[in-house]
């Protein structure tokens, strides 16, 4: 099978983290194309003065297809607590954005530490430009900016309306365009909706090469809703979202959780807003996609995915895909 994984944030990286591992024996070629719209924190300071695309989510996805995560992925990870100029900083941001100054290229750069780590695949970002996602919410406001938006949200005042991408025709890489359109299964997801997934799609190149691919198209739906951007947001939800942005419906599966979270962690996220997301199951039937309705969550301190249950739901999709290629 070749798999494109397209997203961003940790979702992205815990997914590639799981799949890494059916390398070679059940995906032959592995690619992951990762969001650079990110404007907060230490990638946001390193864009805005080196200009240069934002590397922190790529730096966590080289770090999750790492052949062994030993102490030279661990050394990428490193993020400085102290240091004038230094301090939020992690070290793998540091390393991308001085490769990108001395190849002159992102893309280079990028390559270059990818082979260091001795990746199982590839990495690319949706776009080598400098862009920014900008949203109308309900009430009217135009909020730019990955950071901006999420704290607009928070503030409730409205939902996103519509989203956008600023400067708006930007390209693709070559190589991700040609993954996507060669790919077997494209896979969208875990992740931010509007803010790891979506960013993705507003890059023309990107979103026509999956309209014109003849892949299976694999959304790995949240688990919890994001305060201000996806409250009261049901899994379907999140599908009409996604084929609003790509105008036309182009998901043929969903991968749902159907494991209710521990109610102490339930109640702690129901403190910041958020709560599960409904795997309304009949809803997606409903819009001609087939559903994968499993327990997905990891155990732990925090909501997320368990990265070896959803490798373990990809390999019976990709069983069944084979199957039918087969007959």
């Amino acid at each position: 099978m070749k798999v494109v994984a397209i997203g961003g944030g940790t979702g992205l990286s815990s997914l590639l983290r799981g799949i890494k591992h059916l390398v070679p024996e059940k995906i032959s070629d592995l690619s992951a194309i990762v969001t650079v719209a990110d404007n907060g924190g230490s990638s946001g300071r390193l864009r805005e003065e080196m200009q240069i695309p934002a590397p922190g989510d790529i730096r966590n996805c080289i770090v999750a297809l790492a052949e062994d995560e030993d102490i030279l992925a661990k050394v990428f990870q490193y993020r400085f607590k102290e240091g004038e100029g230094l301090k939020g900083h992690s070290f793998g941001n540091l390393f991308l954005s001085v490769l990108t100054k001395i190849t002159g290229d992102f893309l280079d750069a990028v390559e270059i530490t990818s082979d260091i780590l001795k990746i199982k695949g590839r990495i690319m970002p949706s776009t080598d430009q400098l862009v920014d996602i900008v949203a109308q919410f309900t009430d009217g406001a135009v909020i730019k900016g990955e950071t901006q938006i999420t704290e607009y949200g928070k503030k409730l005042k409205g939902k996103i309306k519509k989203i956008w991408m600023e400067p708006e025709n930007v390209s693709a890489p070559e190589e991700a365009v040609e993954k996507i359109k060669n790919a077997d299964v494209i896979i969208l997801g875990p992740g931010s909706l509007f803010t790891s997934i979506i960013p993705n799609l507003l890059v023309n190149d990107i979103k026509n090469a999956i309209i014109e691919s003849n892949a299976c198209v694999v959304y790995i739906c949240n688990v919890m809703t994001q305060y201000g951007e996806t409250d009261q947001f049901t899994a379907s939800d999140h599908i009409k979202a996604l084929h609003k942005v790509v105008k036309k419906p182009f998901i043929d599966i969903a991968v749902v959780n159907t494991t209710a979270p521990p109610d102490e962690l339930i109640r702690k996220y129901m403190k910041e807003n958020a709560e599960p997301v409904t795997a309304d199951i009949g809803n997606i039937s409903r819009l001609g996609i087939t559903v994968y309705a499993e327990d997905l969550l990891d155990t732990g301190s925090y909501v997320r995915h368990n990265p070896e249950k959803l490798a373990s739901t990809l390999v019976k999709i990709f069983g069944k895909l084979k199957g039918k290629n087969a007959a």
